[in-house]
């Protein structure tokens, strides 16, 4: 009996199927209409849609701005006019409508639309990565820089995000291989640079390794070698620094930073006439420079050569008559030439030495000096025991009062060229 049913069902089932007619299949001309139909809605709606969003992202309407733009992408308008419909300015527009609505993850949803249609678009893909980042997804974030840094490779922009985001995530290694691609495209970039070095310091590697082997790599790199001596010296190897300085200064024998930084190494490990030599050059190629010959200056009274001192504090006022450090200047050789050969009790010439100095203070105070070396007070101070004034005019010689100047006369002071004058009320 059982049999019997179950042929009957299978018979009955058979019947019903044969029954049931195939479905129609659709024909090129419904394909045809169908599209014609397609493109008359999008001939009709697109253009009115394009306007509509423009108008509503102008007046930041970002509400309505999401739903025109919704219909566009419907409608795949870029696909019925892509020069009055252009697909990166849609799917743009639109994911920044949901981003000043706040809703990243729907931007994300609508760019990653987009760039199913225009995969190599970098503006798509950077809002892609911004969309990620407010969402804390920072994996797939450093993924779109990557992407980014792969498509547009001389984008320092996209390559200074994704080493930052390196930095954050712990990944030096990664971090240090972008910032010298950085360094590839822009040799000077001071910023990549420090970023490199504390990249090391954190994978645990040797900064200065980094700098030696650019160098060394290099060498006709002249950044490259006055980074790397900036680093020697920051590691107390002063004397490495100067090793370096005078190679680079053999390739670009004009280089100013290069005699500066050498002139600078040389007076730490008390070089004191290397760094003159240096100083010397360093002017010749930039003469107008005041800051070079206060330098020189300086230097030549770290030695007591004081008339070469007094020479070019001179010098840094005739570059410079207002400035008031160059007064200070020649103020200062006076006062440590003064302090090194005075006597006790003060000879007339240690007096005259002493006055010369305090009038080039009061000068430099009114040039607008405010350094740290004024000894303008302590002389106002001691003034009658130190200073030449109008009790010792009154008992210099008559020669003296008739040429109206007196000048130093023993040999301590020879490189004392200047003459002081009587003040009114010396008489």
């Amino acid at each position: 009996m059982k049999k019997y049913n179950s042929i009957l069902m299978f018979a009955t089932m058979l019947v019903i199927s044969m029954c049931v007619p195939p479905e129609p299949k659709k024909n090129t001309s419904s394909i045809a209409e169908d599209k014609a139909k397609l493109d008359s809605l999008r001939n009709k709606r697109c253009p009115r849609l394009m306007s509509s969003a423009a108008e509503y992202y102008r007046n930041r309407d970002w509400r309505q701005t999401v739903v025109v733009y919704k219909e566009i992408t419907s409608l795949d308008c870029d696909e019925w006019n892509p020069i009055y419909a252009p697909p990166q300015e849609i799917y743009q527009y639109y994911s920044i409508a949901f981003e000043q609505m706040g809703k990243f993850d729907s931007a994300e949803f609508v760019l990653l639309d987009g760039l199913q249609k225009i995969p190599d678009n970098i503006e798509l893909r950077k809002r892609l990565a911004y969309a990620y980042k407010r969402q804390g997804k920072v994996e797939k974030e450093i993924i779109e820089y990557e992407r980014l840094a792969d498509m547009s490779p001389e984008d320092i922009q996209v390559l200074n995000d994704l080493s930052k985001l390196y930095k954050k995530e712990n990944r030096y290694e990664d971090q240090i291989a972008i910032l010298d691609r950085i360094l590839k495209i822009d040799q000077t970039n001071e910023i990549a640079q420090s970023e490199l070095a504390i990249a090391f310091e954190s994978s645990g590697r040797d900064p200065l390794d980094i700098y030696r082997k650019r160098y060394d790599d290099n060498t006709e790199n002249i950044s490259y070698g006055l980074d790397y001596a900036d680093r020697l010296m920051k590691a107390n190897r002063p004397e490495d620094a100067i090793s370096v300085l005078n190679s680079v200064i053999k390739k670009d024998p004009t280089s100013k930073i290069a005699f500066r930084k050498l002139a600078e190494a040389s007076k730490t490990v008390d070089e004191v006439d290397n760094a003159i030599e240096a100083y010397l050059s360093l002017f010749k190629i930039d003469p107008r420079d005041v800051r070079i010959a206060l330098e020189l200056s300086d230097a030549y009274v770290s030695i007591s050569d004081y008339g070469n001192a007094i020479k070019w504090a001179e010098k840094s006022v005739d570059i410079d008559s207002k400035n008031g450090s160059a007064y200070a200047q020649i103020a200062k050789v006076y006062y440590y030439g003064w302090d090194e050969y005075r006597n006790n009790p003060f000879t007339i010439d240690d007096r005259i030495v002493a006055k010369l100095s305090y009038n080039y203070f009061l000068i430099a105070e009114e040039k607008g000096y405010q350094g740290l070396f004024n000894k303008k007070s302590w002389l106002e101070e001691n003034a009658k025991d130190v200073l030449y004034g109008k009790a010792q005019w009154f008992m210099a010689e008559d020669k003296v009062k008739r040429s109206r100047s007196i000048k130093t006369i023993s040999t301590d002071y020879q490189w004392v060229i200047e003459s002081l004058s009587p003040e009114e009320n010396w008489k």
